[in-house]
């Protein structure tokens, strides 16, 4: 292990850390759009959309984020609609965590105690307004473990995005290995860069979840 090598490439792996976590922090969060307005969709039974919702899951939930990425960054172009890769892995990061959102939130939704459901419309609730006070705020406790799950799930997978040359930690960790050979630093500087982002955030996530666990009513 040669210190003076792992010192030299500090910087670069910096700079994937800090495009890795900006990454994973814009998919995540249209993640949890997709996968909210997706699951209230399912979860009111909106005729039409709710199958096409359905079949969109499905296809996403079962194909691996590589395919997806191939398909966005090169056969999307053949058609005229040419994408940067950053892009690309942004769309595919949210196409794939959508799903398992929307997912993740129609578990929490269907949790909700039906009584809850019938005192909403008992006093008149439209489904905004059972969406909006009754439905979301307790469905979000109960799916809070789930999308702490997806959460991980999805920074991890950001380092498929290495095979469309997206220059995040694991893309960096591997040109340095192909141009200087040094296999033990270089992965060794990857495992701790993925463990300063991951451990720290699962601690989170856990503390969030535990504080969030008795927000549900009527059970």
């Amino acid at each position: 292990m040669d210190m003076s090598v792992v010192q030299a490439a500090v910087p670069k792996f910096i700079a994937g850390f800090e495009l890795t976590v900006w990454m994973s922090f814009i998919g995540i969060i249209g993640s949890v759009l997709v996968g909210l307005v997706c699951s209230l969709i399912q979860y009111f039974k909106v005729p039409i959309v709710s199958k096409v919702i359905a079949c969109y899951v499905e296809i996403s939930r079962n194909t691996p984020l590589l395919i997806q990425l191939f398909f966005l960054y090169y056969a999307f172009p053949v058609i005229g609609w040419k994408m940067s890769a950053e892009t690309c892995g942004f769309l595919g990061l949210t196409f794939l965590g959508g799903s398992y959102m929307a997912e993740a939130f129609s578990g929490g939704f269907t949790g909700i105690a039906s009584t809850q459901i019938d005192a909403g419309k008992a006093i008149g609730m439209n489904r905004l307004q059972l969406a909006r006070y009754v439905i979301f705020p307790q469905g979000l406790s109960l799916s809070m473990p789930a999308l702490a799950a997806n959460v991980i799930f999805l920074i991890k997978e950001t380092s498929i995005f290495s095979v469309i040359a997206i220059p995040e930690l694991t893309n960096t960790a591997l040109d340095l290995i192909g141009i200087y050979y040094r296999s033990n630093e270089y992965l060794l500087m990857l495992v701790i860069a993925y463990a300063i982002i991951l451990i720290p955030l699962s601690i989170i996530l856990t503390i969030l979840e535990r504080r969030v666990r008795y927000g549900s009513f009527g059970n």
